[in-house]
């Protein structure tokens, strides 16, 4: 079955058609007004610099921006250029934020504002179509530049590099040296890796409410914090959303078992509220940076000459994903105590750890020790990238916000919430059984039917590693059940 494709037009792009590109469920191709805009903005590049100064192309680059380049010295000096920002440190990154940058970069290109020769699509699109990636090291970028990451990528393009898997077909081509700082004035492997994450966020936030309805109903919680009166006395968005999805999940109302109920209830809106709406925030500036054409210095057609500027700088994408991740680590505790009240005999009527083996038995004990693991690394990778700074460059640039290192921790994030959700879906889906409560609301009904067939029933005290994992893979059909009524 053929994929389908997505034109990448350098105005439309989306963090999930990144996701599906990097990932081989869709292929990428440049649209015709992409293709013209770059080669226009290629056209303009060599004309403004054929009459005056333009940084990267007639100079050097940082501290060296004052130092003309040698007419007789151009082609050499971009070469050199290459050779000496292709180097980064560390592992390689995955295969698949590979791609991620090469697309966004692509799509940067369509914009119209690089003067890259747009002759560069059809070696770029061979690799991300055949699923190679560029070899790019971990270390390297602070985001104010993904400057290692592209320079490797041009010396695959050069051939002094090889694409990778090895063996496999190398897409080549002649990159003008007098493009090289047009094509590495990008952050598109920080702006790639971020995009991967909002969608791996969004997805998990969605099925967290899921997942917490089904807690609810195991320990006859009171669904009236969700009423809509309370959500109408607090606007936040996120919050009602939220509210507004538990009300249908729990539509089949019971009577509660408590006049009041732990925060993990009663203030589930507005603890995962704050979240749904950090990442929609994190994932509306992403979208934003994919569709820029933010270059330095930029291409500008229209005024036939070129602006030197910060569009490099990366502070909205570093702050949003730091708001998120905070967020995030707020709702996972929440998640935790949910899960503190299904082991809990005097919240469910079962034995304690909803163990069915004779007392003394442990039961699903072990799953608040593997949940306060993972929140562990949410609180250490919650911390904000944005607090660090660096002066470079001989003092002349002399800031960073690091949101390279702010898109790592929400990538590093999401596998630890996978667990925590885990952790609660197995506990909740056990509680349930156990009391033989079926959720009676066709949503709840049918996320539950999901997870009981995919979860094993045996309640003995044994290994909870395969129920973790099969868990974990239901997390993305789960959160298609988080629709508002």
């Amino acid at each position: 079955m053929a994929r389908p494709v997505v034109q990448l037009d350098g105005r439309t792009l989306s963090c999930g058609q990144v996701r599906d590109i990097a990932r081989g469920a869709a292929a990428a191709a440049v649209s015709g007004d992409g293709r013209e805009r770059a080669r226009a903005a290629a056209r303009t590049a060599v004309q403004v610099a054929a009459r005056s100064q333009v940084y990267g192309r007639t100079t050097g680059v940082g501290a060296n921006r004052d130092q003309a380049v040698s007419p007789a010295d151009l082609d050499g000096h971009g070469r050199r250029l290459l050779r000496s920002h292709a180097g980064g440190g560390g592992p390689l990154i995955a295969a698949e934020l590979s791609r991620a940058m090469l697309v966004v970069r692509v799509n940067q290109i369509a914009a119209g504002g690089s003067g890259v020769d747009p002759g560069i699509f059809g070696p770029l699109l061979a690799g991300i179509n055949d699923g190679l990636a560029v070899p790019v090291p971990r270390y390297g970028a602070i985001g104010t530049g993904d400057l290692t990451a592209l320079a490797e990528t041009a010396l695959c393009l050069l051939g002094e590099r090889d694409w990778l898997p090895a063996g496999s077909r190398q897409p080549r081509f002649a990159l003008a040296p007098a493009d090289a700082l047009a094509l590495l004035s990008s952050n598109a492997a920080t702006v790639g890796e971020a995009a991967l994450a909002c969608c791996g966020l969004a997805e998990l936030v969605r099925a967290a409410i899921v997942i917490a309805a089904l807690s609810h109903r195991a320990v006859a919680a009171s669904t009236e914090p969700y009423a809509v009166p309370v959500q109408e006395a607090r606007s936040y968005p996120g919050q009602r959303e939220v509210a507004g999805v538990l009300r249908g999940l729990l539509a089949d109302d019971r009577p509660p078992a408590r006049i009041q109920d732990p925060y993990g209830y009663r203030a589930l809106p507005q603890v995962h509220g704050p979240a749904v709406d950090t990442v929609r925030d994190a994932e509306r500036a992403v979208t934003i940076e994919l569709n820029a054409a933010a270059e330095n210095p930029l291409i500008d057609v229209a005024g036939g000459r070129v602006w030197h500027n910060g569009n490099f700088h990366t502070a909205y994408v570093g702050l949003a994903l730091d708001a998120a991740r905070a967020a995030l680590f707020q709702t996972a505790a929440l998640s935790a105590a949910r899960l503190g009240t299904l082991v809990e005999p005097a919240f469910t009527g079962l034995a304690p750890f909803l163990a069915t083996d004779p007392s003394p038995s442990s039961g699903i004990m072990i799953l608040e020790y593997v949940a306060h693991s993972a929140i562990a690394d949410i609180r250490r990778l919650g911390a904000p990238a944005a607090l660090g700074s660096a002066v470079l460059s001989r003092g002349v640039e002399e800031h960073a916000g690091f949101s390279t290192q702010s898109a790592r921790a929400t990538t590093e994030i999401i596998d630890a919430y996978r667990i925590v959700l885990a952790c609660e879906l197995v506990a909740a889906v056990r509680a349930l059984r156990l009391r033989e409560i079926r959720p009676g609301a066709p949503g709840l009904a049918a996320a539950f039917e999901l997870a009981a067939a995919a979860l094993p029933a045996d309640t003995a005290d044994r290994p909870l590693d395969s129920d973790l994992a099969a868990a974990q893979d239901l997390l993305t059909s789960l959160a298609a059940f988080a629709t508002t009524p």
